[in-house]
């Protein structure tokens, strides 16, 4: 039995942080150590006289923060302690826009490998497989989409390699010769549009999404040389966060539709909603059904299984179908089918809770670093879910020129001028935070914070001492 002082219902910080703090105290000061079992949470809840929810909720905490790991059928185990300021800076990687591997349910996963595998029809799993797509899968998330508005009977289904590939065959389909998009936008959508030698006419984005005065104003600016073609992630953007409100959604079809361009919606991040309501997504709002819906398992579940799939009018998925036998033939049906086992089983949606609660704290330990370390001048985005958030540094910071101080004292990240289209952003960078412990995110953001308010400050000074320089 747990020795842990009583919790008190009358403090402001709700119980489950109360037993959350506890416990990691005794982590941190060596009274549970690394292999250590913790109470079932209904042992545990009874022994506190607690609802089983708000350990549940304590556990998911600590097993946010790498403290513990939980195994089902054998319980949750300490993993380590945390790390005290003593142990000094730890590698702080905001490069990657990943889930963290800590959170990955392995045995859930192991046991839904293991019934796909037990299945008489297993043999067939691992033949060669239609370039479409699993059936089964294929047709779990076609009546998924279709039971929240986001597919009609005129929409079909094909299963891409991850959202990449899916650009990519919708520009050898769509072959495009002006494109719009975020700007800044996401690395890989720039790239599969340049390469095949479309022009990126970038719309600029605020914390609310991409400027809609500026789009109408493109359009009616390029007459009839109008781009047809509209790529944008609503939800959680890749690189700011940014979310469009449901008007902006809105307002947006409207123009899009007055202009015949039509819209791609990459909605990869958008199950990862941490605050308030998930809003309707584009497609479900679009009454012609002409928007074009990506998604992917690859933000919310395991990324390596590379499984994404698009949503379109029949007629574009067959001619996609079609571009996607050139260059893959067949596809992964094993992957697919473990997968569709992992969402049937209910593992999916228990894993994704335990992802919102993980990605709760990782977004929050985040903002709360940024407001405490950032220099004066600082400006960031404040996303409700998704891995990313925006900084903008008071001038003259460059943060392409202060990354390799970073990278000396193990913090990296990605300058914005590595996202921007047409309007250079050298003060600006892109934080991912969901691939870390929320001690790791305040550390390697008190670093960043202390280097940036450092080359601040000696620009100050530089810029005082050309002043006097110049009155001498």
């Amino acid at each position: 039995m747990l020795s842990i002082s009583p919790l008190d219902p009358g403090e402001k910080n709700p119980l489950f942080r109360q037993l959350f703090d506890r416990l990691r105290e005794m982590i941190e000061s060596g009274s549970l150590r690394r292999g250590d079992r913790l109470p079932a949470t209904r042992e545990l809840a009874g022994q506190l006289g607690l609802n089983r929810t708000t350990v549940s909720a304590a556990y998911a905490l600590l097993e946010s923060e790498g403290l513990i790991a939980g195994h089902v059928g054998r319980g949750s185990f300490v993993t380590g302690r945390a790390k005290s300021p003593a142990d000094g800076p730890a590698p702080a990687s905001f490069s990657r826009s990943r889930p963290s591997e800590l959170l990955f349910p392995l045995a859930e996963f192991r046991q839904t490998c293991a019934e796909v595998i037990a299945r008489d029809d297993a043999a067939s799993i691992l033949q060669l497989g239609s370039p479409s797509g699993y059936a089964p899968l294929r047709r779990y998330l076609l009546d998924q989409a279709r039971d929240e508005g986001a597919a009609r009977d005129s929409d079909d289904i094909l299963i891409t390699s991850g959202c990449q590939q899916a650009f990519d065959l919708l520009q050898r389909m769509l072959a495009p010769a002006a494109v719009l998009v975020e700007d800044p936008v996401y690395l890989g959508v720039r790239n599969v549009f340049e390469r095949a030698g479309a022009r990126l006419i970038g719309v600029p984005m605020h914390d609310d999404g991409i400027d809609l005065d500026q789009l109408a104003a493109i359009l009616a600016n390029t007459g009839n040389a109008r781009p047809r073609l509209l790529c944008l992630t609503p939800n959680f953007q890749n690189p700011t966060g940014a979310t469009m409100p449901l008007a902006s959604r809105q307002a947006l079809l409207r123009i899009t539709q007055a202009a015949g361009v039509t819209v791609i919606e990459n909605d990869i991040y958008g199950p990862l909603c941490y605050e308030g309501e998930p809003l309707p997504s584009i497609k479900q709002l679009d009454e012609t059904g002409n928007t074009i819906l990506l998604r992917s398992f690859s933000k919310v579940a395991f990324p390596g299984l590379r499984v994404g799939w698009v949503i379109a009018p029949r007629p574009l998925i067959e001619k996609l179908t079609e571009a996607k036998q050139w260059s893959d033939l067949h596809t992964d049906q094993l992957s697919q089918a473990v997968l569709l086992r992992f969402a049937e089983s209910g593992r999916l949606e228990r894993h994704r809770e335990r992802m919102l609660v993980a990605g709760r704290a990782r977004l929050n330990a985040a903002l709360d670093a940024c407001e405490k370390y950032l220099p004066a001048g600082a400006k960031f985005t404040r996303p409700r879910g998704g891995m990313n958030l925006w900084i903008e540094l008071p001038e003259p910071l460059d943060a392409a020129d202060l990354l390799p101080r970073a990278e000396r004292e193990g913090v990296t990240y990605l300058p914005g001028r590595y996202f921007a289209v047409s309007r250079p952003r050298p003060n600006s960078l892109r934080i991912s935070f969901a691939g870390m412990t929320p001690e790791e995110i305040r550390s390697g953001l008190a670093t960043l914070g202390r280097i940036f308010s450092d080359a601040l400050n000696s620009a100050h000074a530089a810029h005082s001492f050309s002043e006097v320089a110049a009155l001498v």
